[in-house]
């Protein structure tokens, strides 16, 4: 038989009555009844309807307080009025699915009952085509715990239906149903059902582990804070013990106040994520870790970041507060205004650099930061023109999702870029013929050798974008290039020479 569709009109949506209802003839069971949030759906309505809000109106911060004084049931009410989630691209649960359409092919009675606003919860019936009858929570009333298994008692009796959840609160259900049906069960919640009878039958997803949480904190990113050893690198000081100590200490103190803010950007951009051909994998947008925990995460990782910068010393800290600053302004609002998102996504770049100087008291030359913000403005739009490259494949134009460009922008990127970049070059060249210079390099004439060896490299790099062969952050993928590492090796090498 044909299974029930993925999507479509849903079945008639009915409101709740005082009366019971009897197994279905078709099937010999009684209704089987589904929660919507971590259940069916691999995410919660409500922490994604609260993040879209604060990432469309921040100031709406300050009211949520004042909505949840008025209970769960009322800020459920008034954020879904000023929030629309695009429930199609939300994560099911492929298991749950699979056995929602083997009962409604059987011929069963399929219920959907969730603490999720009303909106939500028939906007998500209406995709899947499956439901029956629809209970949610409205304006005054959060359908959740002991009010939902009163209202399906009322409506259905004891034992008259089967309940599919995911949670302690879901217990009450449970102890009035005939069937106890669980998602990715905890052994606390596993004990606990224990004395009601056990489990009949679990989903369990088997991706779901320690590795999805280090792949939210994107430990590779961490490559990019290395810049901060680069005021130690050009001032010959990397060996002194003291500069390498507080340089390390500061990559730390970066590295995971920039995993709370790669988690925290995460959070905020799940919808364009989804819609990403790529980053539609990460661990928030296909839902493989719950949203709760990356919303504890976030500013735990940013606290901790934070107490290892004051352990370097007070000028890292303000750098670091002001790199926390800037980066969440991009989250929330910079990374959709075009070109301003480059500029300063290459402020970034640079403000690590800043921050190596502040951590080992080095004070950065004129000519490393002229250096650094050229190269690192390329790089940024290198960045841009390969996601602008990856979205439009059709040169039609496309306008790309969460950012402000369209598919034609990229020869303007193309030509900044690789302008940007050369100017780096012409700043390299410049400081090598400076009196500077020689205070520092018995030879330098011997650094000439750098101009051909950069302009290589970043030629080399807006030819593989270009190719669409660079999909990543450009620092990201000279750590897995070949010729990136000969291009370093060269570099060393040269500088040694020239020393």
């Amino acid at each position: 038989m044909k299974p029930a569709p993925a999507s479509g009109s849903a079945s008639t949506i009915m409101t709740n009555t005082a009366q019971h209802t009897t197994p279905d003839a078709a099937s010999g069971d009684p209704p089987l009844v589904v929660d919507l949030d971590n259940s069916l759906l691999c995410t919660d309505l409500f922490i994604e309807s609260v993040l879209r809000l604060l990432k469309e109106q921040p100031l709406y911060l300050f009211l949520l307080p004042v909505w949840l004084v008025q209970g769960r049931a009322f800020i459920k009410q008034e954020v879904s009025r000023r929030v629309t989630l695009d429930i199609s691209a939300m994560p099911f649960r492929r298991a749950v699915l699979d056995h929602l359409n083997r009962c409604r092919t059987a011929g069963r009675r399929l219920v959907l009952a969730t603490a999720a606003n009303r909106r939500y919860a028939d906007q998500a019936a209406e995709h899947l085509g499956v439901f029956d009858e629809v209970f949610a929570s409205d304006g005054t009333r959060n359908l959740k715990g002991a009010v939902k298994a009163s209202v399906l008692v009322q409506r259905f009796g004891r034992e008259g239906f089967d309940y599919l959840g995911d949670s302690v609160s879901d217990l009450a259900v449970w102890r009035e149903s005939r069937c106890t049906l669980v998602v990715n069960p905890t052994p606390s919640l596993e004990r606990k059902l224990a004395g009601t009878g056990g489990i009949s039958e679990r989903f369990t997803d088997s991706r779901t582990g320690v590795g999805e949480y280090l792949r939210t904190l994107r430990l590779y990113q961490w490559l990019k804070n290395l810049l901060i050893y680069i005021p130690a690198l050009t001032s010959h000081q990397v060996a002194n013990p003291e500069i390498l100590a507080a340089s390390t200490l500061a990559f730390l103190a970066f590295s995971v106040s920039a995993s709370g803010v790669y988690v925290l950007n995460d959070l905020f951009d799940l919808e364009d994520d989804r819609r990403h051909p790529r980053k539609r994998l990460r661990p928030l947008a296909a839902g493989a870790i719950p949203l709760n925990h990356a919303v504890i995460m976030a500013p735990a990782l940013l606290a901790g970041g934070l107490l290892l910068a004051l352990l370097v010393n007070v000028l890292f800290f303000w750098v670091l507060i002001g790199y926390l600053c800037l980066t969440t302004a991009y989250t929330v609002v910079i990374k959709r205004m075009v070109l301003l998102d480059v500029l300063v996504l290459a402020g970034l770049y640079t403000v690590r650099v800043l921050a190596g100087g502040a951590a080992t008291g080095i004070a950065i030359s004129f000519w490393l930061l002229a250096f650094s913000v050229f190269l690192f403005f390329s790089l940024a739009l290198v960045k841009r023109y390969a996601e602008v490259l990856t979205f439009d494949t059709a040169g039609n134009g496309t306008r790309i999702s969460g950012r402000g460009y369209r598919g034609d922008d990229r020869w303007t990127l193309l030509g900044l870029g690789l302008c940007s970049g050369l100017m780096a070059v012409l700043v390299l060249a410049l400081y090598i013929h400076s009196d500077e210079v020689r205070a520092i390099y018995e030879t330098p004439e011997v650094l000439w050798l750098l101009c051909p060896v950069l302009l290589y490299w970043i030629s080399r790099t807006w030819l593989l974008a270009g190719r669409g062969e660079l999909m990543d952050d450009p620092l990201l993928f000279a750590v897995r290039d070949r010729a990136s590492y000969v291009v370093l090796a060269v570099v060393l090498a040269v500088m040694t020479a020239a020393s």
